[in-house]
């Protein structure tokens, strides 16, 4: 197992309960527990009718109080994370991980704008999908509507709790939220501000909620309410994801981790491949948009060897095939490493990125289609055929033509936040934002018409 896959197996332990071949631990939960996540959502379910159908102006009133409470508060924030990110240190969590974890006060300022670009965000309740009058006279319209109560688990990630409340508080859903004990002096600290604000807003404060206390169990409990959550948004490595998607009896919508490809064609311009490696792999290697293979066309032998040299540079461990070791510096060649069968299919959420040589585009279409975990595939290139096919061929949820992978993220495209990137095909696929976290309701209007 890679270091990476053990981390992530760590996490998901103590995250939902599962073992490491993924057999529920529902049957250990006690009674009690049981209870107080069943309390938990009947609250919410209580809580969610006047979000539902709440204007759009109170919706943006209270994010931007959520905003500016967050900045208030910053200190309260920072001195909790520190205690989580000085515990993780102290249980050897990965850099990767305490990345994710950490924030300062760009990123808690980072949250606020996110809030704020929620409230700028068209309110998609109530939005008519399709409507018609139909030949017997009724009036049909098809209505955007809030999915309900949205669960969500997830490791490690401050961020997403402010992301995710944010993003159900304007789709008019309550949320139930369990980030991990890795970041529970965190959460408890952002949650209560989210709550302090929806409540002095007029709303129930139990639109948002969080279990973390209840440790594994309560999440283990969560998946298990069925008829009282309406849907689970499971966000983590790929142990933790799949343990929810296996075990859960509430409907899953599957956010996936990122096996992300970068392909360097052979008409790719030099300096276009060494910046779009370098942001895609580097700029910040925690996230699933990150590049973790990197397939280089055999006839692209000068950027092949400026992308390595300047990856090199930037302390990045490569696993090259041996085509790509041919075109190391010397300075690389002794840290270097042969790659493997395992390097194709890992997702390293750090300074290591595996290498291959490829002889055609539909060899690098190939090996992504084998290996890749249907998130983003990018290619660099300036023949427009190529690109054309690349897109009409690759089934990810993002393909990205000359540029970075990094843009595969809800705030880059617009959508504000995202309560997570689904690799599934189902309800949702990439990005999930506003209109995500909704459903749709038919309406039919009539003066007293029966079906013959």
């Amino acid at each position: 197992m890679s270091t990476t896959a053990q981390n992530n197996a760590t996490v998901t332990d103590s995250a939902t309960g599962t073992g490491p071949t993924g057999e529920p631990a529902g049957a250990t939960v006690p009674q009690e527990v049981r209870e107080a996540i069943l309390a938990v959502a009947e609250r919410a379910r209580r809580a969610r009718p006047e979000l539902a159908t709440a204007r759009r102006a109170r919706k943006d009133e209270t994010l931007q109080g959520m905003a500016d409470a967050l900045r208030q508060n910053a200190s309260a924030i920072l001195a909790a994370n520190r205690k989580d990110v000085e515990n993780g240190r102290e249980k050897g969590t990965s850099e990767a991980m305490l990345d994710r974890l950490s924030l300062d006060a760009p990123r808690i300022e980072a949250l606020a704008t996110a809030l704020e670009e929620l409230v700028a965000l068209p309110d998609p309740v109530g939005n008519v999908v399709r409507g018609r009058d139909l030949p017997n006279g009724l009036h049909m319209t098809q209505l955007r509507v809030p999915l309900g109560v949205v669960g969500a688990i997830y490791e490690a990630r401050p961020n997403v709790t402010v992301d995710i409340a944010g993003l159900a508080l304007k789709s008019g859903n309550a949320v139930i939220l369990r980030g991990g004990s890795a970041a529970r002096e965190t959460n408890t600290v952002l949650i209560q501000i989210l709550r302090e604000q929806a409540l002095s807003h007029g709303f129930d404060a139990d639109i948002v909620q969080g279990i973390d206390e209840f440790g594994r169990d309560g999440a283990t409990a969560l998946m298990s309410e069925r008829g009282s959550v309406d849907v689970l948004v499971p966000r983590g490595g790929r142990e933790l994801i799949q343990s929810v998607v296996r075990n859960a009896k509430v409907p899953v919508i599957e956010t996936g981790e990122g096996n992300v490809h970068l392909y360097i064609d052979e008409s790719a311009p030099v300096k276009m491949a060494v910046d779009i490696a370098l942001n895609a792999k580097t700029q910040r290697v925690s996230v699933c948009n990150t590049a973790e293979t990197l397939l280089i066309h055999a006839g692209a032998e000068e950027a092949g060897r400026e992308v390595l040299r300047a990856l090199h540079r930037a302390g990045v461990l490569l696993h090259v095939d041996e085509g790509a070791r041919a075109w190391l510096p010397t300075e690389a060649e002794a840290t270097a490493t042969p790659a493997t069968e395992e390097d194709w299919g890992t997702e390293y959420l750090a300074l290591e990125l595996a290498v291959k040589t490829v002889g055609s585009l539909d060899e690098a279409m190939d090996h992504i289609r084998r290996w890749s975990t249907g998130h983003t595939e990018a290619i660099v290139t300036n023949d427009l055929a190529n690109a054309d096919r690349f897109v009409a061929e690759i089934d990810s949820a993002a393909v990205i033509v000359n540029a970075s992978t990094r843009f595969t993220d809800g705030g880059q495209l617009g959508l504000g936040a995202e309560v997570g990137i689904s690799t599934q095909k189902m309800h949702a696929r990439g990005p999930m934002g506003l209109e995500e976290l909704t459903t749709t309701k038919w309406v039919l209007r009539g003066q007293g018409q029966v079906r013959s």
